[in-house]
């Protein structure tokens, strides 16, 4: 089993989880944000849950205020904000930090995993266009990166400007289902 794996993290309803339960499924973590030039990608990745979930596929989203304050809310805020705007049914969970000294244990282990964003640099060439620094590598880049974990416990990285529709995410999916 994957170290990943190895955690209980707290459901955004404050439920502790147990993330070994999802041992033996595809999943795709995401750190998400409500507030970004990036989060109407909720509404692709609700659709890849609803296309691939009866296979055994799962998303976790786990918001994150790390990036320019994008997710300022609540966890109740969100998890409103993500049914309303976006009618959001994959499992979503409470806030956390996923760069810097108060890196939640998830996130430095799937960073350990998979040190490299494919595609980094074209992503923090957009930052620095709007006067933002990006992080250092192997830090996640920004809002919607995205972590495949297959049921092997395999864990490819996909930059947060992936869509995701996109065909390299959609075939890795495909291919671990």
């Amino acid at each position: 089993m994957s170290t990943v794996l190895n955690h209980t993290v707290n459901n955004i309803q404050g439920e502790p989880v147990d993330l070994s339960r999802y041992q033996g499924k595809t999943l795709l973590v995401v750190n998400v944000a409500s507030k970004c030039g990036l989060t109407p990608q909720y509404e692709g990745l609700e659709a890849l849950y609803k296309q691939y979930h009866q296979q055994g596929f799962e998303i976790l989203g786990f918001p994150a205020n790390d990036f320019a304050g994008q997710e300022p809310g609540s966890d109740e805020e969100i998890q409103q904000f993500c049914s309303l705007t976006y009618n959001v049914t994959f499992p979503m969970f409470s806030k956390l930090v996923v760069t810097g000294e108060e890196k939640h244990p998830l996130y430095k282990d799937l960073i350990k995993a998979a040190p490299i964003t494919p595609n980094r640099g074209a992503m923090e060439s957009m930052l620095k266009q709007h006067q933002i620094e990006p992080t250092a590598a192997p830090e996640v880049v920004w809002n919607f990166e995205k972590f495949l974990i297959t049921k092997q416990g395999d864990i490819k990285r996909f930059a947060p400007d992936t869509a995701p529709d996109n065909e390299t995410l959609v075939s890795a999916i495909e291919a671990d289902l």
